[in-house]
């Protein structure tokens, strides 16, 4: 059998620089942190990704580029469980690049690419997720009240794709975000952002989705809920 080629050190360098952001939180992670993890010189590093932000730009655009793909699936989305899978998918790639959603606000200030791309990436979730919307409430009549509503329910989905993870971490700072954590974490914020959607939809769909939602529902760890008695 033939031996898998090694990974390029530019590859290496972005995994490993993914997994500590997303553990310790970008701001937290020093690119001398980076170098000693792969056990290189901070000028093999540099010579690579000459500062930190060439390694947040990188990593951002492979999140911008699958989310793009992802969205566009949105056209495909016919009933209830298209949508729990498409949202799921949602999910699963925020946490692959949950750094992103965690320090989200500490990097849009001193981050101008994040800062000039990230609201079109708001809207466009919104948008797919207007779609989504509109396909599984195509038999409703659609006067301008239900198109505010609709309005309102995939703008309130994207908030809550875009904060859950800071929801989760604010619960639990100190294990929200380890990857043992992911299944719970992303079935939740999926439980989560479908039932924004079930009171508007029709009776057979509805009962469809809220069965499905009981089915992967989780109750929350026993850490986040009332403290343990000493």
């Amino acid at each position: 059998m033939a031996k898998k080629a090694p990974r390029r050190t530019a590859e290496r360098i972005l995994a490993t620089t993914l997994a500590l952001f997303n553990r310790f939180g970008e701001p937290n992670v020093s690119t001398t942190l980076i170098s000693a993890e792969l056990n290189i010189s901070p000028g093999n590093l540099y010579y690579h990704f000459p500062s930190k932000d060439e390694l947040v730009n990188t990593l951002f655009d492979q999140y911008e580029g699958g989310l793009y793909t992802l969205l566009a699936a949105s056209e495909d989305v016919g009933d209830v469980e298209d949508a729990w899978f498409f949202l799921h998918s949602l999910f699963e790639l925020i946490w692959q690049f949950r750094f992103l959603y965690r320090d989200l606000n500490h990097l849009l200030s001193r981050n101008r690419r994040l800062e000039t791309h990230f609201p079109a990436i708001l809207m466009r979730k919104r948008a797919a997720l207007r779609q989504l919307v509109d396909r599984l409430c195509a038999g409703q009549p659609a006067d301008a009240a239900a198109e505010r509503a609709r309005d309102a329910v995939a703008a309130s989905m994207v908030v809550v794709l875009t904060y859950w993870l800071s929801y989760e971490y604010v619960l639990q700072p100190r294990s929200a975000m380890e990857p043992e954590n992911a299944q719970d974490a992303l079935l939740r914020g999926a439980y989560h952002v479908l039932g924004l959607l079930a009171p508007h939809l029709d009776e057979a769909p509805r009962a469809h989705l809220l069965a499905l939602i009981d089915a992967y529902s989780h109750p929350l760890p026993p850490s986040s809920s009332a403290p343990a008695t000493p």
